[in-house]
């Protein structure tokens, strides 16, 4: 039998890259070890990074003059931001009168021309003259068989229900209430006063409530806090107000009746107790959570108000501007268009890192001993 030598071959570079790439994959995978990454990020969140103290003094002392000019530039542009609501605001009163024509569409009170009503359809839209007639004998035929409606019934509430943001926040007694819904406006807060808006939802007398004018205001800073002057990106929303609503006796949709049975511990006796308790309701963005003056919520009245500002964001540079596309559904179409696009860029960046994979000489799928973690949807 020959001698067996024992020879103790020395890795390559190559090859301790590749295995410290298996590692770095497999560790990825584990949840765990992810969990306890992401914690660590977070904590190091506003944190320095260390380079700053391994620099000389002479040169911290210049980044500091840098931090100053970075502050004056904060105020600069919060400077941009006022004349932006200055603009907003004379860019308003330009729009209001075809918002108020819309208005008076809507409810009946002015009916457009013919020449107002012409549209010149997209050209996949285009029918043939024969097509046209048929349709049109159509409408007649369903308009001898209906009332004339008046204006463009139920306009907001399609509105609502055709966005997701908002109805998600209609329950179904709602949209009773919202038939009524006659005009939706923005106001911005008048020069040298505090940057804010109200939305100012206008109904038509009904059996609900007694208020033809509901209200919510957004207060606005857009000036950089002091304590940290680098975080200021733009007017953001610090608190909102809404206004009471003149509820006609029973119809309170904010609110709800429960019977509970107690049964008394001593004597066996049961009775049943009647309570009033919160409802789910639209009209709920009227009545938001109130910001204490030391300026901290509990967690679930933060949710509330992070959602009440997304919200009120929405209808005023979306909703209002573009109302009629949200009831046709064309501005929803869009959006999604938008949303596909990313997913289709996702899909194409996925392909690209499978494919490097397959190309990698050291990639061996049999190393992959960790499945990827399953996505679950919240």
């Amino acid at each position: 039998m020959d001698d067996v030598e024992e020879v103790e071959e020395e890795e390559t570079g190559e090859d301790v890259n590749s295995k410290a790439r298996q590692l770095t994959v497999q560790m990825m995978q584990n949840p765990q070890i992810l969990a306890a990454l992401q914690e660590r990020l977070d904590g190091l969140v506003g944190s320095p990074s260390g380079y700053m103290e391994s620099l000389p003094k002479v040169v911290k002392r210049r980044v500091n003059a840098l931090k100053n000019l970075q502050v004056k530039c904060a105020h600069i542009e919060a400077k941009f931001y006022e004349e932006v609501h200055e603009l907003e605001r004379k860019y308003a009163s330009l729009y209001q009168p075809l918002f108020d024509k819309r208005s008076d569409i809507v409810k009946a009170s002015y009916e457009p021309t013919d020449e107002e009503c012409e549209w010149k359809a997209d050209e996949e839209e285009e029918l043939t003259e024969e097509m046209k007639e048929k349709a049109k004998v159509e409408e007649e035929k369903k308009d001898e068989e209906k009332e004339d409606p008046k204006g463009i019934p139920e306009f907001w509430l399609t509105v609502f229900k055709n966005v997701d943001l908002l109805s998600d926040m209609l329950q179904e007694y709602d949209e009773p209430i919202l038939k009524h819904l006659q005009d939706i406006k923005v106001k911005f807060s008048e020069p040298g006063q505090p940057m804010s808006f109200s939305l100012e939802f206008y109904f038509e007398p009904n059996d609900f409530f007694t208020n033809t004018l509901l209200t919510k205001t957004y207060k606005m800073r857009s000036e950089p806090d002091e304590s940290d002057p680098f975080s200021f990106d733009g007017p953001e929303i610090m608190g909102c107000t809404g206004c009471m609503i003149d509820w006609t006796k029973g119809k309170n949709v904010t609110l709800k009746t429960i019977k509970k049975k107690q049964k008394h511990k001593g004597r066996g006796t049961v009775r049943t107790v009647t309570k009033t308790v919160p409802n789910d309701s639209f009209f709920n963005f009227f009545t938001p959570p109130e910001v204490p003056e030391s300026g901290e919520l509990d967690e679930d009245s933060e949710a509330i108000l992070a959602a009440d500002f997304e919200i009120g964001h929405f209808i005023r540079e979306r909703i209002v501007p573009r109302a009629v596309l949200y009831f046709t559904g064309e501005a929803i179409e869009d959006d999604d268009d938008d949303y596909d696009e990313e997913g289709e860029e996702a899909d194409d960046e996925e392909g690209e890192e499978e494919a490097d994979e397959e190309n990698d000489p050291d990639y061996d799928p049999k190393k992959d001993a960790n499945p990827p973690a399953e996505c679950k949807q919240q």
